[in-house]
């Protein structure tokens, strides 16, 4: 049985080209179209339309709200002690007793410190057996003379002997009175020893210990302390400015104030011009004024930073004009503009800017002198880009 063998030219691969589809440009076109126009209302969408963000919100620390009318110009200083001294001893010596420290209340006269007087004491006590020898020898004379008197009246002593008695006498005389000035001089070096206070006032501090050599200033140099405590009564408390010369012309002796301390800034106290110093700083363009404190206050001590502020009225009562009220934003809220100062501030949800004027910085807070009247809600540290109604989401501190 014969077999008949496969036709192989069957399988051949066909290379001819496919016979081309229907054209789908159009439908390309559509879709490019509508991609461009979602990212063209995207971007529009972005740019135009508020969007949530997240920012801190701070609300501001308000004393109350703008400065009273009749508020006048305002300088800046220190609290000052009008009766205020460094107290030494008149000898130079080793101080050997402090009995005051740092807020001692001491009284006129009252001892303070006392120097080591051993040697003047001893002086003392030798000037003063000096002036009982010589008035024993004086009365001696005294009695001789009498004598003497008596005996030239017999004429038993001749006019020479009673002469010579007579001038001991006055010798004697001269040299007790002699001896008598030394201890008086011993006395007040002996003195000079014990330091006693020259008012009634506060100490401020201790500038020498027990121990260390002090010396009067005059005496004084390396490392001699020339001073024992620094003193001052508080009852003279008035607070030195610096005016710019060119409203120096608004102040005058006796004018109303109203004064601030940097510690109390919530807290104002009366005071009144008490001297605008006759003389300017031609470094600093300045005259000094200095403001009596009339409000008596504890909580106000020697070199704190305070502000005055001089009040216009004519005939202001200090005791009764109102305080300045301020109100006072984290510095971290406020924004340095082209325009000038600016703070963020959320109002039902959204992002409003708002100019403002700064004043004084207190600690971490601003003064803001207008643009605010207290209570508002501002932003802190805000993210740049912020712009007016833009959605905010509020951060707890």
């Amino acid at each position: 049985m014969s077999s008949t063998p496969p036709d192989l030219s069957r399988l051949r691969i066909d290379r001819s080209e496919p016979p081309p589809r229907p054209s789908g440009g159009r439908g390309r076109l559509v879709i490019g179209v509508l991609i461009v126009a979602v990212i063209v209302a995207l971007v529009l969408w972005l740019r135009l339309a508020p969007h949530a963000i997240e920012v801190q919100v701070a609300t501001a620390a308000s004393t109350g709200g703008g400065v009273p009318t009749g508020s006048g110009i305002s300088a800046s200083g220190y609290v000052v002690a009008r009766t205020k001294a460094s107290v030494s001893a008149k000898v130079p010596g080793r101080l050997a007793y402090l009995g005051v420290s740092e807020g001692s209340t001491v009284r006129r006269n009252e001892v303070l410190a006392r120097l080591d007087n051993a040697d003047y004491r001893a002086s003392v006590s030798a000037a003063d057996a000096r002036v009982q020898q010589l008035i024993v020898e004086r009365d001696q004379a005294s009695r001789d003379l009498d004598r003497a008197a008596k005996l030239h009246g017999e004429h038993v002593l001749s006019d020479a002997e009673t002469e010579s008695a007579s001038a001991k006498l006055k010798s004697l005389d001269s040299q007790v009175d002699a001896a008598r000035a030394q201890l008086d001089v011993a006395k007040a070096n002996y003195d000079n020893t014990i330091v006693l206070a020259p008012f009634d006032g506060t100490v401020l501090r201790k500038d020498a210990e027990v121990g260390e050599f002090v010396a009067p200033s005059t005496a004084g140099g390396g490392l001699t302390r020339t001073a024992i405590v620094t003193m001052a009564d508080l009852r003279t408390l008035e607070v030195e400015v610096d005016v710019n010369e060119a409203y120096i012309a608004q102040v005058r002796n006796g004018q109303t104030c109203r004064i601030t301390l940097d510690a109390y800034t919530d807290t104002s106290f009366a005071g009144r011009v008490r001297q605008v110093v006759p003389t300017a700083d031609r470094q600093k363009a300045t005259v000094q004024v200095k403001v009596s404190i009339l409000d008596r206050d504890p909580r106000i001590l020697p070199e704190m930073g305070a502000k005055v502020e001089f009040i216009r009225a004519e005939h202001a009562d200090p005791a009764v004009a109102p305080a300045p009220r301020r109100v006072l934003v984290p510095g971290a809220a406020l924004v340095q503009a082209q325009g000038g100062t600016r703070v963020w501030l959320v109002e039902n949800g959204r992002a409003t800017s708002r100019p403002v004027e700064a004043g004084l910085a207190r600690g971490e807070q601003m003064e803001i002198r207008s643009g605010l009247s207290g209570g508002e809600s501002v932003i802190l540290s805000a993210p740049a880009g912020l712009k007016d109604g833009t959605r905010v989401r509020v951060r707890a501190q």
